[in-house]
């Protein structure tokens, strides 16, 4: 539909600590070299920093991962560099921390040392978004923003030829009947039908529902794709039938984006300007639809601040000087777009 977690764990100093000390005793480790100073100066074993947050939180959007450093296929960092008194390696490996320690994989944690690498693209990216009819392969952009469902396997790999990047559509905030998958939805899941669109908000709150949207995660591994674009990200801002909440919307995206990283997908931020500020760190990249016509631009700001991409699209009958004049000097990669999201695009110089 066009416009109408890392949940972080408490991670206390003293059960820090106490991994370490058990950590040193199985290890023939005499427990009296273990020195631990003030969070202020940064947390110290034997005169060593380990890894803690200013809040306590070991955990969320300052991790290695959500701090934008890209891994190799070997998990290791590539390049990313932290200065900061989280910017240390660990004496032990925590799986889960965001860290891939020594000691960690891919194979005994994936979430810490991924496969494959993240894509995390910085403005000036051009790209072509279409969700109907078939994308042309010659055509000169690096990101294709294709169907997920609609897709073959073999297309996509065909589109990923000279290195360019593929993201997957699909809907993670509606349910939509035409989906081979749209049987997988309890009834009661099914809310409010969208305005002008035959879709019906689903409880994002549901176990049920996550459970579809890990499994939609996994086919989009599965034929290739380098990231994902999970739409109607925003039912708490919309009539949806449940009552859904903001802080049931940031659970979440919040979800949804470590589920995609855990499978090593890029993941963008459909709209939800509401909460941009709370996910920017979170998501990899940013999508907005028509915020020129809303006059809402300035509010994708911390993507731009952050170094991240954010890719704009405004519709026809808007021109294509209307649309680009709305975003000028702000960084935007721009396209005007028929509604129905065809091959024709319109770009600005």
């Amino acid at each position: 539909m066009m416009r109408c977690s890392r949940v972080r764990r408490p991670q206390r100093l003293a059960t820090v600590v106490s991994y370490l000390v058990l950590a040193m005793a199985i290890n023939g480790c005499d427990s009296g070299q273990l020195s631990v100073s003030s969070p202020d100066s940064g947390v110290k074993v034997d005169g060593a920093p380990i890894v803690t947050s200013d809040s306590g939180l070991a955990d969320g959007p300052t991790s290695t991962l959500d701090r934008g450093n890209a891994f190799d296929s070997g998990g290791s960092a590539d390049g990313g560099s932290r200065t900061d008194s989280r910017v240390v390696t660990p004496p032990i490996a925590l799986c889960g921390d965001g860290i891939c320690a020594s000691g960690e994989s891919a194979t005994s944690c994936n979430y810490d040392c991924p496969q494959r690498q993240i894509w995390r693209p910085a403005p000036g990216v051009a790209w072509q978004w279409q969700l109907s009819g078939q994308p042309n392969p010659s055509l000169a952009v690096k990101m294709f923003d294709i169907d997920l469902f609609t897709t073959t396997a073999a297309k996509i790999t065909q589109l990923k030829a000279n290195g360019r990047v593929v993201i997957c559509y699909f809907s993670a905030g509606s349910w939509e009947s035409d989906r081979p998958d749209s049987g997988d939805f309890p009834d009661k899941t099914l809310g409010s039908k969208m305005q002008g669109w035959p879709e019906y908000w689903i409880d994002i709150r549901s176990s049920a529902v996550r459970q579809v949207m890990e499994k939609r995660l996994d086919l989009a591994k599965t034929k290739g794709c380098d990231g994902v674009e999970p739409d109607n990200v925003d039912g708490y801002d919309n009539k949806n039938g449940f009552g859904l909440t903001k802080s049931h919307q940031l659970d979440y995206n919040i979800f949804l984006a470590k589920e995609a990283h855990k499978r090593g997908l890029s993941i963008g931020l459909k709209n939800d300007l509401g909460q941009i500020k709370q996910l920017e760190p979170y998501f990899d990249w940013a999508l907005n639809e028509e915020c020129v016509r809303y006059q809402e631009c300035g509010e994708l700001k911390p993507f731009i601040d952050a170094g991240k991409a954010v890719f704009h699209v405004e519709y026809k009958p808007m021109t294509v000087n209307e649309a680009c004049s709305g975003v000028k000097g702000m960084h935007f990669d721009t396209l005007i777009k028929n509604l129905d999201l065809d091959a024709w695009r319109g770009t600005c110089s």
